[in-house]
This record gives structure tokens, sequence and C-alpha cells, in this order.
């Protein structure tokens, strides 16, 4: 039988209705469901099996996430330590790393039936350097190191293999992965990576400048990112929207590609830019 972990944002309007129907359609396609006993709180259901979080990952064949972008990173970065697939079914707006719209669940069938590819996806490995202490953090979108409350922009030193590359006056800068893309770094205008490409883009946001644009970098390189010597604002280090760490002067932020990968569940085998026009051209018309 087919072990699956569901994953859900319930603070989604349309997540405990898509939750449920997931977990009755994978139930009737004869697979097993699993759900965090946090979970039951808000979806108590017989056919679901509840249990301690990561002791379910780890006997999950592959996790479900069910809600935005965000909820799907979220379980996507818990799954790359027990090396598990992950599935997104879309309960929030734009979803674009979800694999099914609420509409489309019928394709389930054929992830119960292992019908199905995996695609790898870059991840970066971020250090935060204080002194003698060192923070660590993965990413499958974006770094982002911005201002706090006060309306003022910070200067940011930015360094690849420790060769300066040149400082920025913004309101911060974004360091993507293709994956994180179409995330932040888009609305920023930074460029749209095929995500079968590795490399690390650096997107300013709303730079002091007429001419600074977005650097793409080698997968290979290393890049230090610190704050200059006369930024005062408050630095705030932020990864895939999760973490907020305050960033001091003399700290340092190490980015590179880990040694990690994220693998992601595709069922409808649809090429990069046919997704890319369903989830922005096409909704931007409705």
């Amino acid at each position: 039988m087919k072990r699956f972990m569901v994953v859900s944002n319930f603070g989604k309007a349309n997540a405990l209705a898509c939750t449920k129907e997931v977990c009755r359609y994978l139930t009737e396609l004869g697979a097993a469901v699993m759900m965090s006993e946090e979970a039951k709180k808000s979806c108590d259901c017989d056919y679901v099996e509840y249990g301690e979080f990561y002791s379910l990952m780890e006997e999950a064949e592959a996790v479900i996430a069910v809600g935005g972008d965000g909820t799907i990173l979220h379980a996507a970065k818990h799954a790359v330590a027990y090396d598990r697939p992950v599935f997104g079914i879309n309960a929030g707006r734009l979803g674009f790393l979800a694999g099914l719209e609420p509409d489309e669940l019928n394709s389930l069938q054929r992830l119960v039936q292992g019908d199905y590819r995996t695609k790898t996806r870059m991840m970066l490995e971020v250090v935060h350097q204080r002194g003698a202490e060192c923070s660590s953090y993965l990413a499958l979108n974006d770094v982002v190191l911005s201002k706090g409350a006060i309306s003022r922009m910070v200067d940011l030193d930015i360094f690849c293999m420790d060769r300066f590359v040149s400082s920025y006056r913004a309101d911060g800068v974004i360091l993507s992965t293709p994956t994180g893309s179409t995330a932040y770094s888009l609305s920023a205008g930074g460029p749209i990576i095929d995500p079968d490409m590795n490399c690390i883009t650096l997107t300013p946001i709303s730079p002091h400048s007429l001419f600074d644009r977005t650097i793409v970098f080698s997968e290979h390189n290393r890049l230090t990112i610190c704050p200059g010597h006369e930024s005062e604002t408050e630095i705030y280090l932020t990864v895939d929207g999760e973490q907020a760490v305050r960033v001091r002067q003399g700290d340092r932020v190490i980015v590179k590609k880990s040694q990690t990968t994220a693998r992601l569940i595709d069922l409808t085998d649809k090429p990069f830019y046919e997704v890319l026009q369903d989830k922005f051209l096409t909704r931007a018309k409705s």
C-alpha cells in the first residue's frame, strides 16, 4: 500500500475542503493517508492516520502539500531531509509550484499508481556568520536581505568568490534559484529562468541607480553579502519567506549552491513555458 504524508495550510480559505477531498480520494484509490497530530485539530477524518510529524515523514513515500507556494516550499524543505519527493495541490492564488488545481484531483490516480516523474530543483545553502557563530539555512526559492520597518534604504556590499562585485544602495537584494525566478525576483524586475538550469541570480530591490540590473552567477560561485560601512538601517535576512533574522554591522551572509536538491513530482508532463502561460498569462486575462 502506498503511503502519503499530507501537509496543509489551513489558513487558506479553500485548504480544509480541498484537503478532505484529497484524503478521501487517495483512500478510495487504496492509498494510506497520514497527517500530523497538529493537523487533526483542523481536519479530523476517520480515514486518516495521525501521528508525530517527523515519524510520518520518514514512513511516507511522498509528501502532498495543499496550499499556496509557501506551503509547498515549507513541505519541500522538510521532505529533503528524508529524500522524499513533494507534490503540490493549489489551494492558494497563483500556486506556481503546484502540480494540480482543486478541480483536477482525478489525476491523483497516476500518483497512487506511481505513474509520474520527479523534477530535481537546485537549492541554496545560506550561512549567516556573526563572529564565531554561524547559522545555516536551505532555500528553494530565494534569500532576501532587506530593510526593516523604517523607510530607509540599506547599503550592501557584494563579493563573488571573495572578490568585490558591487555596492548596492537599495531597499534590499534578492538571491534566487531558477525555481525562485518566478517569485519575488520577478516582481523586482528579475529574469525568468528555466528551472532545469543551475545558477544564482542577484536582483536589487528598488535600487537608487538607473543602471543596477540583475546579475546571473554560475552555480559554482560563492556569494558573500555584507552590510556597507555606512549602513545605519536595520537589515533583515529572510529565507524562502520564513526566517527573519537581523543582520548587523560586521556580519556576513554567504550563499552558494547546496549539495541538497528538492524533488518535485510532475503528473502533467507540461513544459515549463506552458506552465508559465497557464499560471501568469491565462490568469491575468481572467
